[in-house]
């Protein structure tokens, strides 16, 4: 996710009022400084007393090690050295089991799930609103497990909007084959495979066709 998105999920606002200071230790790890910094910013301007920021996995362990654990730690996954949820796992025990979150600009909601079952205190999108991250930083600092309800819903909601002979163009791409290979399997022709794909692509918010089955695979839909 591009850093100037991120931002405008955390616009600068005048407050006529000093938030109360919040005694809590949060820890965030994502390798764009720009994004980190964001969103420590605005968790500061809400009265989070100490936020502490590092670029990668190793460092937040360290941090841990160095300084004791934190109320809450927000994790990139897709933070170079994660390898997936093994990271997680990793931090949870730096942690002294104690809260751990993924943040993400692009996960799905299979990959939620599984983080949840496998130990973290929640997921949140990078591109919540700056007030509802607050939030759910709390929550989850409070022992509680969040996940947004929008988003968790959106495997259900992408399966329900395709048509049959969408999924099976999905099905199609999701084994790799070409638009004429696609095409010559449905018996038809080659140009209506084309515009299946792309509006597989607008249902899925998928950048291409590659992308479309990831996503397809990741949300269960093939």
């Amino acid at each position: 996710m591009q850093a100037q998105n991120v931002l405008r999920s955390f616009p600068l606002t005048v407050v006529s009022e000093v938030p109360k200071a919040v005694a809590m230790r949060v820890l965030i790890a994502d390798d764009h400084d720009l994004v980190r910094e964001a969103i420590a910013a605005f968790l500061k301007s809400e009265g989070i007393i100490e936020v502490v920021t590092v670029p990668t996995l190793d460092a937040a362990v360290h941090a841990t090690d160095e300084s004791g654990s934190f109320d809450l730690v927000l994790l990139d996954y897709n933070m170079p050295g994660m390898n997936g949820l093994d990271g997680l796992t990793r931090m949870i025990a730096a942690n002294d089991r104690r809260p751990v979150a993924l943040i993400s600009g692009n996960a799905s909601r299979a990959v939620a799930e599984q983080a949840i079952r496998a130990g973290a205190a929640g997921y949140v999108p990078k591109t919540m609103s700056s007030r509802s991250m607050v939030s759910a930083v709390k929550f989850m600092a409070a022992g509680e497990i969040y996940a947004p309800f929008n988003f968790m819903q959106q495997a259900d909601t992408a399966a329900g909007n395709l048509s049959q002979r969408e999924t099976d163009v999905l099905r199609g791409l999701c084994e790799g084959k070409s638009n004429k290979e696609i095409a010559r399997d449905l018996d038809l022709q080659e140009v209506t495979i084309k515009l299946h794909v792309k509006t597989l692509s607008r249902k899925l918010n998928a950048k291409n066709r590659t992308h479309a089955a990831m996503l397809a695979r990741e949300m269960n839909l093939i």
